[in-house]
């Protein structure tokens, strides 16, 4: 569909509530003129953090080369000025959740979480206190938990659910049902001279808005408990004494913040680079002057006391809530600075803001939940939409899942990747809420159980397990988002992840090798070089002929550069290795390593043991090796090369379990490492076989996509050595590669384990002397190489040097290269 008629639609359903037409800028210029820096990046994580405007940082600049702030906690008069900057902040801030002075403060933190944290260890939990919060809750809420269980509390989540409007009205107490899960309890030994249960404090939190699928809670839920909790806590016997309510606003507050003056919360929370972007490392909680009174601080600090004597059990704390709760000096040149985000956003009003928003989530929704297959399916599976009340109270985040035609997931690391590729920038996996993650995705406590016995961690890429993601895809809009955004994001989701009409099923992968008619074993292909890597993601060198071993290449990947933290470091993190070469002097015995960064070249002897301290054990990608390990002048000498403390490591050979053993013998696509494989420091397999023809189609469709893109620039072309290949072949026509079993070179052979999946390190260019990280060719790779989530390009070889007797043969640059379809 043409944009333009696309946005015209778009702006005959939203046009009263996108763009801020009566504001002093309209969203168009607020792009231009504020956000320059995004140009072709589309942002859509502001759920995570929003971003800062150019104007915002100009004021905060000038405020700070115009004005000499002191520490408030000293007397003199640039102190006392920077004491007042800071109680505006506070009044603003106050102000912001319109909460009146007279009934709360605002307390400075380094962020949200810290008020959070200040929160759960200065409650006065008994072993008769409550902590209830919501299923739907960031792990900085839930980590309140610790403090309440430590102390004897009861710990328990909720559901809670609404019914239906009725003729328009609603009873929003009658209209809630909570959902009670297992009350958990550390300990059941009661502390002595505690308050009788009647007196004793619970507390109850819950976000404004779920960062999870962007539901907006209701904010009565704060009346209710605190006045009433009886009416929704039916269960019988309910929690005795009074109830504290916290809301967590750090998401909620972008867009809508919480009416103090309706919502009577004891404790709030706020994040304000979520709000502007900067600055980071700062939050407040809100408290009602109540509730200050009752919380039981441990630590004192210098700001926090008024009087204190080191040598023996004396000290006399502040009286003021602010100087009673905030640790140290406070962040006051932060603090300063907050005032001209606020400035931004009552510039365009939180009203505004909060329906700009809300109308590019919603036109995402719609849109998401329109997809469909050529078969008539779902594309998309959007979460927070369970009942109709609630698509009225959604935040401008937008959380999914998406479905291939055969039913199954879409992993969301594969869509985060492809994302990446297409210059998006979104948020994938549960976002730091396991409630709202398991609620959405139908997860029990056995699956989630499950999921961590196969090794799956917050942040890692294991995105489907037993058929079920472990995640989402998170889409989230701020103030600065525009059509635009949510326009190129849906064309980006159809064309990676909706199939069409008419499009062809036939994948290249499985393209078999043509027989009929021909000599099955008459070779088309030759070996154009052969390129050995000593150092695993360092510079390797070519040679017309190399030494085969039961590893592949005699010596390659047979070294590795380790961090102190025992991190293996390949370009991907220091792309700076690329200007590691190496060479290997097998007549000599001497590996040769040079760095720009070195004055002296380093040679280390292959055969003698000067250079080596010791020996030691290590684990890489499930494998253990034994590794030697070198002494202080080899490891100095690689930490001045890659700019970091580090340390040389050579394999002595596998110490431990080898892989999994591939059952699949039409392995065309799919990669698997046999369990025969003897491996040095690799990623997948001893050998990486690239097609000169097969690069030269993607260099013929890189030249096309410029084309289309109308772009000025030269094309971006690429040349075999970019994918780091051992063996690179001639010959022959493009990808016929991808269906081989098994191959001959002159007389030594070789069995195919599969594609190699490509990843980032293939981004990585050496321009005129300067490491870029560019989006292809694995971009245009993605639009046509890609099965189940990887890119493949290239195959992975194994050295079959049984099958004769030619352990130990030379290969050479010239011989023949043979494809057989079946060797047994």
């Amino acid at each position: 569909m043409n944009t333009d008629v696309e946005k015209a639609r778009f702006l005959e359903e939203f046009g009263d509530d996108y763009g801020y037409l009566n504001s002093p800028k309209n969203i168009d210029e607020i792009r231009a003129t504020e956000f320059n820096r995004l140009q072709e990046l589309v942002y859509l994580d502001h759920a995570g953090a929003t971003l800062y405007s150019e104007s915002q940082l100009e004021a905060i600049f000038k405020s700070l080369n115009s004005t000499v702030y002191g520490n408030p906690h000293t007397q003199s008069n640039v102190s006392s000025s920077t004491s007042d900057i800071v109680r505006e902040a506070r009044q603003q801030v106050l102000s912001f959740c319109n909460a009146s002075a007279k009934e709360y403060k605002c307390i400075f933190t380094s962020g949200a979480t810290a008020a959070l944290k200040l929160v759960g260890e200065a409650f006065p939990w008994s072993s008769e206190s409550n902590f209830m919060y919501t299923r739907e809750n960031h792990n900085s809420v839930l980590g309140i938990r610790e403090y309440a269980l430590a102390k004897g509390s009861a710990a328990f989540a909720i559901d809670i659910e609404e019914a239906g409007h009725h003729d328009g009205l609603r009873d929003t107490k009658s209209s809630l049902k909570v959902v009670k899960h297992t009350v958990q309890r550390r300990s059941e030994v009661r502390i002595l001279n505690e308050e009788p249960a009647e007196k004793a404090l619970n507390l109850f939190a819950f976000p404004s808005e779920c960062n999870f699928s962007g539901v907006k809670f209701n904010l009565d839920l704060a009346n209710i408990i605190k006045e009433d909790p009886e009416r929704i806590l039916k269960e019988s016997p309910h929690p005795k004494g009074s109830w504290m309510v916290l809301i967590d606003a750090a998401k909620g507050c972008a867009t809508e913040p919480p009416d103090l003056s309706k919502y009577k919360a004891d404790f709030v929370v706020i994040s304000f680079y979520k709000l502007f972007g900067y600055p980071t490392g700062l939050g407040a909680l809100i408290v009602r002057n109540d509730a200050v009174k009752l919380l039981k601080k441990t630590y004192f600090s210098g700001g926090t006391v008024a009087a204190s004597i080191a040598d023996i059990d004396f000290v006399k704390r502040r009286e003021g809530a602010e100087e009673s709760l905030e640790d140290g000096s406070i962040s006051y040149l932060s603090i300063a600075s907050i005032h001209h985000g606020f400035y931004i956003l009552n510039t365009l009003t939180m009203s505004a803001i909060s329906r700009h928003t809300a109308s590019l989530a919603t036109y995402l929704r719609n849109m998401l939940l329109a997809l469909r297959h050529d078969d008539g399916d779902s594309v998309c599976v959007v979460y927070g939409l369970d009942s109709k009340e609630l698509r009225t109270k959604l935040g401008p985040t937008v959380s999914f899942n998406l479905k291939r035609p055969d039913g199954s997931w879409f992993g969301y690391h594969e869509v985060e990747k492809l994302a990446s590729l297409s210059g998006i920038q979104l948020r994938t996996g549960c976002f730091c809420n396991p409630g709202a993650c398991a609620k959405y995705l139908g997860l029990s406590h056995s699956d989630l159980l499950s999921n961590i016995e196969a090794g799956h961690v917050c942040w890692d890429d294991h995105d489907i397990l037993n058929g079920k993601p472990t995640g989402a895809v998170r889409v989230s809009f701020g103030y600065m988002s525009t059509f635009e955004d949510a326009k190129k994001f849906m064309s980006f989701i159809r064309s990676s992840f909706v199939s069409l009409p008419f499009q062809s099923s036939r994948s290249i992968f499985h393209r078999p090798i043509t027989t009929e008619g021909t000599d099955r074993n008459m070779s088309r292909y030759y070996l154009r070089s052969i390129n050995i890597y000593p150092i695993k993601s360092c510079g390797g060198f070519s040679v017309d002929s190399w030494l085969l071993s039961s590893t592949g290449l005699l010596h390659d990947r047979e070294w590795v550069i380790k961090s102190t933290s025992g991190e293996i470091l390949t370009q991907k993190k220091v792309p700076e290795m690329c200007y590691i070469s190496t060479l290997i002097d097998l007549n000599l015995g001497i590996l040769l390593v040079e760095s720009p960064r070195c004055k002296e070249k380093l040679q280390i002897e292959l055969e003698s043991d000067s250079y080596v301290s010791g020996r030691v054990e290590m684990e890489i990608h499930n494998l253990r090796y034994e590794v030697q390990v070198y002494g202080d002048e080899v490891d100095d000498w690689f930490s001045n090369a890659v700019g970091r403390p580090c340390s040389l490591l050579r394999s002595s050979g596998l110490a431990g379990p080898k892989r999994y053993p591939c059952s699949n013998r039409n392995r065309s696509v799919g990669m698997c490492i046999d369990a025969e494989s003897k491996l040095n420091f690799v990623n997948e397999a001893q050998l990486l076989l690239i097609s000169e023809q097969s690069v030269s189609d993607l260099n013929t469709r890189l030249t096309s996509k410029n084309v289309e893109k109308g772009s000025p620039a030269a094309p971006i072309q690429v040349n075999p050595m970019r994918f780091r290949p051992n063996l690179v072949i001639a010959g022959g026509e493009p990808y016929l590669e991808d269906g081989w079993q098994c191959i001959r070179i002159g007389n030594k052979y070789f069995t195919s384990l599969g594609g190699c999946n490509r990843c980032q390190m293939i981004n990585i260019n050496d321009q005129a002397g300067e490491v870029k990280r560019l989006n292809e060719p694995l971009a245009t790779l993605a639009a046509y190489r890609r099965v189940k989530g990887k890119i493949f390009f290239g195959i992975l070889l194994r050295y079959d040097d049984g099958n004769k007797e030619e352990a130990g043969s030379l290969i050479q640059v010239g011989e023949e290269v043979y494809p057989v379809a079946d060797l047994l």
